[in-house]
């Protein structure tokens, strides 16, 4: 198991490296640091002064290590929009973003896992047909679509749930269920295939002959080994939400890093911007590891691999 986890680890670090290096330079080359921190009424003379100040004009690998060693030491950097250090705006919206992608997870688990069960118990029927056409009309829908409707529904016309904010658990229940209802197709089919494939073996045959059926035989036999793909696929989709919330923090106006991430955008904050993907990149690395050494855990057959 220690020598799996090391590969993994490895790759993981091999993979965190080259996603910095790559979202380094797309940044650099897609704008000037140096001429957005001078303003447009600057002229040449002092957009080149702040280049020589800020080290711009050094060639992009030097700043590139440069920058990486400052990360190495907690040292973001400063925002050119917020006018602040980089680690304290992250450290200021990162719980909201995620509060707001676990809790759209546990949406995800508490819909899809019940619905792939029920689907695989009852193939080929109305059940199954049921749970799969949910999960192609949650695929369908678009994020934003389905968070103005559910403001507009239980929030404006029916005030259930605040329209916006994240100030208690209440203002979650709305943008997690957006959020994690995108999350419900893959679970939901991974859990049904998986299923399936595992009732169809001899044990699970075994089980039945000894009188385990329904919720037991699935508790008790079944879940384990099907739900071996659905781990990975939640530690990825886990990844995905603390990067991938943008448009929901921004439909409910929460204030996370999804958000921050926009405003940065817009103000042409390099720096913001720059750790914003690297810290992204970095927890879908970090989710996709624990994933991996979680199914070597469950299935040691994955650690001869």
């Amino acid at each position: 198991m220690l020598i799996y986890a090391l590969k993994r680890g490895a790759l993981a670090l091999l993979v965190a490296f080259t996603i910095s290096l790559v979202a380094f330079l797309l940044l650099n080359f897609a704008t000037d640091p140096a001429s957005l921190m001078a303003g447009d009424e600057a002229d040449i003379a002092d957009v080149e002064l702040i280049r020589k100040q800020f080290g711009f004009d050094r060639p992009l690998y030097v700043q590139y290590f440069s920058w990486l060693g400052s990360v190495f030491q907690g040292d973001f950097g400063d925002s050119l929009y917020w006018r602040s250090p980089v680690v304290d705006l992250v450290v200021r919206h990162f719980p909201v973003t995620l509060a707001l992608a676990g809790s759209s997870i546990l949406v995800t688990i508490l819909v899809a896992i019940p619905l792939g069960a029920a689907a695989a118990l009852n193939p080929n029927t109305l059940i199954d047909r049921i749970a799969l056409s949910l999960a192609v009309a949650a695929q369908a829908v678009p994020n934003f679509w389905l968070g103005v409707m559910a403001i507009m529904l239980l929030a404006v016309t029916f005030p259930i749930f605040p329209v916006s904010g994240a100030e208690t658990w209440w203002h979650f229940v709305l943008p997690a269920f957006v959020l994690g209802l995108s999350s419900v197709p893959s679970v939901m089919r991974l859990t049904r295939t998986g299923l399936l494939e595992v009732m169809a073996s001899d044990y699970i045959r075994t089980a039945r002959a000894k009188g385990y059926r329904g919720l037991g035989l699935l508790r008790r036999h079944a879940m384990r080994n099907a739900l071996l793909p659905v781990v990975s696929i939640l530690a990825v989709q886990l990844g995905e939400k603390l990067g991938g919330s943008l448009v929901t923090e921004s439909v409910f106006a929460i204030n996370g890093l999804g958000r921050l991430a926009i405003e940065s955008i817009i103000g042409g904050d390099v720096p913001t911007v720059q750790m914003l993907v690297f810290i992204f990149a970095l927890t879908f690395v970090l989710f996709t590891f624990l994933a991996d050494l979680l199914n070597a855990w469950l299935d040691p057959r994955i650690r001869l691999g």
